[in-house]
């Protein structure tokens, strides 16, 4: 079972007897129901009743029903109001663009605009090389999607994407000041995609392929790296097999092992898959077994499309059996997959550490 979450994290405006154990009865009734209870706060009181903003954590919205179904139960509570604190965060969105540099006087406008500007345009225009000292571009990312693989969602399309490259760009300001936007497009065509991105490239330093699905994201990749002077970085790709390798790194250092010579097996051979693989068996790993939805990978399989690099390049045994028999005295599991599909029996028969 899931466990609450601020992703589900609810405010519930309730109004309660003026009595001195009801501030007790809510956090019980929020515990009772399996909710975690983060604040209380009095907003309002008279002679007669108190109104209380109960926040509290919870599972998903029917828990949320629960908590405010158990919280109702109480002797003389009225929950007026339920807002959900997620939903609060997004409206107008996570966005906004500030300027850099002051506009006061008609000289910072001559300045910063016409007729200053012209000069800084045709000095881009005599070497294209001063774009990146003289505009934002040194320091601007679009992060570009099509909608068709949204975090573990699926295909929800361009609208529904765009909260999420939002997130990432908020991600890029406050953790790197890099300034990102998002660049939703509005089909799911390779060609077009490809296109789109090549001619809004020269606004930016960088391009971040985000929630693409397989096996199209490849391709994408591939071909704006060819078509463009700017880095490509596909974040399901490359950011997974980044933290990936930074993770195993530290954890065979707590175990003292070393990657050349653990078992490494590996459910999932999608994007973030098969860039992992890439990432560790370039890194030094040697003994890697990959699945797909058909099983081991190996050089006998005649149903390959997307994988021959991973027959190529792993399982250099031909190893032909289940998920659970490869797991016997391997070091390390990785899963970016489907959930539930391993047992403790599974881990059971991985080696010591």
């Amino acid at each position: 079972m899931a466990i609450p979450s601020p992703g589900y994290s609810v405010t519930l405006r309730v109004e309660m007897p003026a009595e001195g154990a009801s501030t007790g009865g809510l956090a019980a009734a929020v515990t009772s129901a399996g909710g975690v209870l983060t604040a209380l706060d009095v907003t309002e009181s008279g002679h007669n009743y108190i109104v209380i903003d109960v926040t509290c954590n919870a599972r998903d919205d029917s828990h949320t029903a629960e908590i405010t179904e158990s919280i109702g139960k109480l002797a003389g509570a009225r929950v007026r109001n339920v807002s959900d604190r997620t939903f609060l965060l997004h409206l107008g969105g996570k966005l906004e663009v500030n300027s850099k540099v002051p506009l006061k006087t008609r000289d910072d406008l001559s300045r910063a605009y016409t007729p200053g500007v012209a000069r800084i345009s045709l000095a881009i225009a005599e070497d294209q090389a001063n774009a990146r000292r003289l505009t934002i571009k040194r320091n601007t990312v679009a992060v570009v999607t099509d909608g068709s693989a949204i975090l573990g969602l699926g295909n929800l399309g361009a609208s529904a994407a765009l909260p999420v490259m939002e997130g990432k760009a908020v991600l890029f300001k406050q953790f790197a000041d890099v300034d990102a936007w998002p660049v939703c497009i509005d089909s799911q065509d390779v060609d077009e995609i490809v296109r789109t991105v090549q001619l809004i490239a020269p606004a930016y330093g960088g391009i971040n392929l985000e929630d693409i699905s397989a096996p199209r994201c490849f391709e994408i990749e591939r071909r704006l790296r060819e078509l463009l002077d700017i880095p490509v970085f596909h974040d399901d790709q490359h950011g997974t097999a980044i933290v990936v390798l930074a993770a195993l790194r530290n954890a065979l250092k707590v175990v003292n092992k070393e990657l050349s010579k653990v078992k490494v097996v590996m459910s999932g051979a999608g994007a973030a898959g098969t860039a992992i693989a890439k990432l560790l068996v370039f890194s030094g790993l040697k003994n890697l077994i990959m699945f797909d939805s058909s099983g081991a990978i190996n050089g006998s399989r005649q149903d390959l499309i997307d994988s021959e690099w991973i027959a190529g390049n792993t399982n250099k045994e031909g190893f032909t059996g289940t998920l659970s028999e490869a797991l016997v005295a391997a070091d390390v599991f990785i899963g970016v997959s489907a959930p539930d599909i391993l047992a403790e029996a599974d881990i059971e028969k991985m080696a010591k550490d």
